[in-house]
């Protein structure tokens, strides 16, 4: 091994993964170190800094369960989720956001114009809109899996006695393409606040409250999916969410319910108000 010091152990290190030349693995696992190599020597590290920022991440770990991912929620309190979104949303796609730390895959799956608010009290909103491709031909069994909190900010897999799988479902859109379901309309809530993430909010005097908001992944043969989220037009937080979540063209307006027989849906519950939104999938690779 060579006579080490602090400039030259970066090359070292470099060297000492024989990746395949050229490849993805190579490029990222060298930017890797060098950007955290570049960092410690600018900051001038101390063993105490470090040994934190290896207990923080080790929290992280502890505190994370299959229903709540508590490095997704750092990664999104940083902006890291939102810079990889905006990065990988292709040209005239919907625009990506946020994934959240409260996703599962196995939602279950729904009939279009059903209710997913399980009577819970709030604003009941009928959620409809089209799935189209980038030239804007509808893209008819295309499947739109939706997550969401309640009336009050809560999801139902926060709550001890609450089923985890409330407020979910998976749709098919029908031969126009159209998805179509009624639920409660969220509210604001905070970030997980009581784990390590929520230290480092306090630590940095942030607020962690979300503007409100429906999660969503819209999928369909042949096409790029798209996981994103919808907010609503004059609702609280938009401006300044606490993961950098939102998008201009992520907004939606909240309309009252009228003219509903016009839409042609069997609804399993009357709406209070209207939001419509379309999705855009571009071509897959």
């Amino acid at each position: 091994m060579k006579d080490l010091n602090q400039y030259t152990i970066t090359p070292a290190v470099m060297d000492s993964f024989k990746t395949e030349p050229g490849s993805r693995l190579e490029q990222l696992l060298q930017g890797l170190i060098t950007h955290l190599h570049d960092f410690t020597r600018e900051q001038n590290v101390t063993h105490e800094e470090w040994m934190a920022t290896l207990n923080f991440l080790y929290d992280c770990g502890q505190i994370s369960t299959p229903e709540r991912h508590e490095f997704i929620l750092l990664s999104d309190v940083l902006g890291w989720s939102a810079l990889v979104d905006m990065i990988n949303t292709k040209g005239g796609a919907t625009e990506g956001s946020n994934l959240g730390p409260f996703y599962l895959d196995d939602a279950p799956i729904k009939a279009l114009g059903g209710d997913l608010s399980d009577d819970r009290s709030g604003v009941t909103v009928l959620m409809h809109g089209r799935v189209m491709d980038t030239l804007k031909n509808p893209l008819p069994g295309a499947q739109v899996d939706t997550w969401q909190a309640d009336g009050a900010g809560t999801y139902p897999i926060q709550e001890q006695g609450q089923d985890k799988y409330d407020l979910r479902g998976k749709f098919t859109c029908d031969e126009h393409a159209r998805y179509y379901y009624t639920t409660v309309l969220p509210k604001p809530y905070t970030v997980p606040y009581d784990g390590p993430v929520g230290q480092l909010l306090r630590a940095g005097n942030r607020h962690a409250w979300r503007a409100p908001h429906m999660h969503f992944i819209v999928t369909a043969p042949g096409m790029s999916g798209s996981t994103t989220e919808v907010f609503f037009k004059n609702t609280d937080y938009i401006d300044n969410d606490a993961v950098f979540g939102v998008r201009n063209s992520l907004i939606a307006e909240i309309k009252p319910a009228k003219d509903l027989d016009k839409l042609g849906y069997t609804l399993d519950k009357t709406p209070d108000a209207v939001i419509e939104f379309d999705f855009v999938l571009a071509p897959g690779d």
